[in-house]
């Protein structure tokens, strides 16, 4: 009686019968998402079961929650999400168990990543994903450090990197620089020998004046996009205007590039975008994100705090509605992360 009683102890120390998690039951405003006890996923053969200990918040995931654009409903599901849908896409946490095929961590190894490309899953307590769309984490990040870089980081390590060489003296501006992406964007340019003009709310420029820009914009008081300045590099977070808007900003030789935005500009870029690179002497491109590419990099830049994740507030999973609403409404300074398990930090 008391070897089975240690046993079945192991077992659910290992493999827990029940976990919480954060379901998405139908499209719609913030607060339609509730707190569920669901039979935890089982890691298949190139699998690892990770014990969630912080996820970000991400503007993805605020979209698939309102079901747009529709793109997103044909991965999600059309008329309402597909059953136990679990949002958050940027993970960090510990490994618990590892299916038969996989070599690449053990049992007990800190793991952190964007799992955007093995199904989602990042608010609930245990996530069961492929192995290879994690990192392992650096021990000189803790848990919220490194659930607040994979995409946000990723994404604006790609916008500088792999639209231009950036020279001495050329102009960037990041329209939306107060967010994830935006913050992380505003700190790697400063690595580069250019000027920087970070454009958001007034609530967000001093904020944005810390971190290295040379010049702040009000976007409620000044169109940058009708004054006289030109830019080398447009990285658009928001978009939200024209495409044309943003073409007459553009130096000669330069280059739009659009990390995230509204559904008309998707469509704009993707009708006229490539007949502008094309007959014109500036570029206009949608990034194509590269889920977790050169996420090693980023992370030793942290660990070495050549950049810092810009972490506004945590909530716990139970309250990530409110969570979800302070980034709808755009007021999260940097990122906004979800502490799942207690006490990590």
């Amino acid at each position: 009686m008391h070897l089975y009683g240690g046993i079945e102890c192991c077992i659910f120390n290992i493999y827990p019968l029940v976990m919480k998690a954060m379901i998405c039951e139908q499209y719609g405003a913030p607060g339609i998402m509730a707190i569920r006890d669901i039979t935890p996923p089982v890691p298949k053969d190139h699998e690892v079961l990770v014990r969630i200990y912080a996820a970000s918040v991400n503007s993805w995931d605020w979209d698939i929650m309102k079901g747009v654009p529709w793109v997103n409903r044909m991965m999600f599901g059309v008329f309402r999400p597909k059953a136990n849908l679990i949002l958050g896409c940027d993970i960090a946490g510990r490994v618990e168990q590892v299916g038969n095929q996989v070599k690449k961590f053990a049992p007990g190894d800190d793991v952190f990543g964007d799992i955007s490309a093995s199904g989602w899953g990042g608010f609930a307590e245990y996530v069961s994903v492929k192995a290879q769309t994690l990192n392992r984490k650096p021990s000189g990040l803790t848990y919220r450090e490194a659930a607040a870089i994979p995409q946000a980081g990723v994404m604006a390590l790609q916008g500088l990197q792999d639209q231009r060489n950036l020279q001495s003296g050329q102009r960037i501006l990041i329209n939306g620089a107060g967010g994830g992406v935006g913050t992380f964007a505003l700190q790697l340019a400063k690595s580069y020998p250019v000027e920087v003009t970070a454009v958001d709310h007034s609530d967000k420029l001093e904020m944005l004046s810390s971190l290295g820009a040379h010049q702040v914009i009000d976007y409620v008081r000044e169109d940058f996009t009708k004054s006289r300045h030109r830019y080398d590099l447009i990285l658009d977070v928001v978009g939200n205007r024209s495409i044309f808007d943003y073409k007459r900003v553009l130096s000669p030789g330069g280059v739009y590039a659009m990390i995230g935005g509204s559904a008309s500009l998707i469509f704009q870029l993707l009708g006229f975008g490539s007949w502008i690179s094309r007959f014109s002497d500036r570029k206009m491109r949608i990034l194509a994100h590269e889920p977790n590419k050169n996420l090693d990099v980023l992370a030793q830049k942290v660990v070495e705090r050549q950049i810092t994740p810009i972490i506004d507030r945590c909530y716990p999973l139970d309250e990530l509605n409110e969570a979800l609403c302070l980034l709808g409404e755009g007021r999260v300074k940097g990122k906004v992360l979800v502490d799942i398990k207690k006490h990590s930090q």
